[in-house]
């Protein structure tokens, strides 16, 4: 697949987590001004969706998140993370954990804990892996 070292789930989650601390601003500014609760919570997760849409793309497989703990997404045959791999893996993989219930979600968690590759079931569906940015 490529000689980088896939990204386990703590440092995925760590990603994760710096990325959702960028949302933080957002709701604050809306409770600022007083935007109703619906209203700030369609607008953030419209950024928060447009932002892991376009973000991959424009910077080679980075979110800042990814871009500060060092790891990225990469696709599996080599090619550029493009808006249509960044559309099937959140777009496609979060249909199947909606109508699984979230149980797709938590056996995805398990899958990038316990598979040798790392990958989740969006990344399954998108021909993608999260690599770390340095060699072993």
């Amino acid at each position: 697949m490529n000689e980088h070292k896939a990204a386990g789930f703590w440092i995925r989650l760590g990603s994760i987590i710096i990325d959702g601390l960028l949302l933080i601003p957002l709701y604050l500014l809306c409770m600022l001004i007083g935007v109703s609760d619906i209203a700030t919570e369609i607008f953030v997760n419209s950024i928060n969706f447009l932002y892991y849409l376009i973000i991959p793309v424009i910077w080679s497989g980075f979110t800042v998140g990814k871009r500060v703990v060092g790891i990225k997404i990469v696709r599996t045959d080599g090619k550029k993370v493009g808006i249509g791999t960044t559309l099937k893996r959140y777009i496609l993989a979060s249909l199947v954990y909606v109508v699984t219930l979230g149980i797709a979600f938590i056996i995805s968690a398990f899958m990038v804990g316990l598979r040798k590759d790392k990958r989740s079931i969006h990344d399954l569906i998108a021909g993608t892996q999260v690599i770390y940015t340095s060699k072993n």
